[in-house]
């Protein structure tokens, strides 16, 4: 081991007892995940020394990977399990992806940028994740083929989810939305679904980013 694979297994701890554990995490699947994906293997090479700081990181024009406790938070209020399958939507790099995939049985990431959805799948081969799949693609049409998901993940903030993404959610499933805000802050919340009816739940507010085609659409003003 390295001196800096030494400085990168601290930060990933430290990660774990300052952003996350801190912040009221306590799902041992998801402290376990997050502590063995090297985070550092997700982030542009010239961003790699603050691969674990406690905020989202540019990944590319208008994309983030998002912050460590919000997407510790993000999944555990998903309550997966391992014969889970997944919908990862805006996955970027595929650092959630890779996260989720040590978590449950398989994960579909989504991403309708080609160079990141390219560079997912380099990043995922690089760690040994055998069990999650990229998929480039329109992010309001979801993966149909591989549809029902168990869980719905979205990658980013969108001002509303559409009826094609809620339509492959599972009975019984679960779907983790960041709803955009009027102002910086946005809201988590897990839906449910009990056959056609979603039912919702509120877990925190955080600054995320909007994913790209889901801003909120500007009406002509008199």
């Amino acid at each position: 081991m390295t001196v800096f694979d030494m400085d990168y297994a601290l930060s990933r701890f430290n990660m774990i007892e300052g952003q996350i554990k801190t912040n009221r995490v306590t799902d041992p699947y998801v402290l376990d995940a997050m502590a063995d994906v090297p985070r550092e293997a997700f982030v542009p090479a010239a961003k790699k020394g603050v691969a674990y700081i406690d905020d989202a990181i540019k990944v590319a024009k208008g994309r983030f990977m998002m912050e460590p406790m919000v997407l510790a938070r993000m999944l555990e209020a998903a309550e997966l399990s391992e014969n889970d399958i997944v919908l990862d939507i805006g996955c970027n790099t595929g650092y959630s992806t890779a996260v989720l995939a040590k978590i449950v049985s398989t994960v579909v990431g989504l991403e309708s940028d080609q160079d990141l959805a390219d560079q997912a799948s380099k990043n995922l081969e690089s760690v040994g994740i055998d069990n999650a799949v990229i998929v480039s693609g329109d992010l309001h049409a979801g993966v149909e083929k591989q549809a029902p998901f168990d869980v719905i993940i979205f990658n980013g903030s969108i001002n509303e989810v559409p009826d094609s993404i809620k339509n492959q959610l599972s009975d019984g499933g679960r779907m983790v939305v960041v709803t955009a805000g009027k102002a910086t802050m946005s809201t988590v919340s897990v839906y449910t679904r009990n056959n056609e009816i979603f039912s919702k739940r509120d877990v925190l507010e955080a600054g995320v980013a909007v994913l790209p085609g889901f801003e909120e659409k500007k009406g002509f003003s008199f």
